[in-house]
């Protein structure tokens, strides 16, 4: 009996250092989120977030890398886009350096989206991935409408 015992600790032993390899909860959620923006057409990836001057964002996030969620613009449109970039603060959305106003959509977010933007390339937000695949399905809708009134 001692012998079995001894064989499984052993085996135990020697298995303990491959959990190490085993994704956490937290970042078989956040696979998950990525998967289901990906397959429904936006593109994800780390970006430096816009200079905020310092404010702090309705979200903590104050600078350094955040995740982008996009969504690209088609190059046949009907004219030239002007770059954008909103915040959101606890006042509420407001445009960041020059006076722009805030794109409706934007206003159907959830509190956890720190920073929107806008480029000739793509539209999107810059958030925590603190929530779930509702709030992706949320963020691709409102993409999705954006990038609809940006190639009008």
């Amino acid at each position: 009996m001692l012998e079995y015992f001894l064989i499984v600790f052993v085996i135990a032993l020697a298995l303990a250092p491959l959990s190490h390899f085993l994704p956490s909860k937290r970042q078989r959620k956040v696979a998950s989120m990525r998967e289901y923006a990906a397959v429904h057409g936006l593109f994800v990836e780390f970006r430096a977030l816009p200079d905020v001057g310092g404010m702090q964002l309705a979200t903590g996030i104050s600078s350094g890398q955040a995740i982008y969620y996009g969504r690209r613009l088609p190059n046949k449109r009907a004219g030239q886009i002007d770059s954008g970039t909103w915040i959101h603060s606890a006042e509420g959305w407001r445009s960041l350096g020059r006076r722009l106003p805030v794109p409706s959509p934007l206003l159907a977010l959830s509190k956890d989206i720190s920073v929107a933007s806008v480029d000739q390339f793509s539209c999107g937000i810059y958030w925590t991935e603190s929530s779930g695949e509702g709030a992706v399905e949320q963020i691709r809708q409102v993409l999705e409408g954006w990038s609809e009134q940006l190639i009008r």
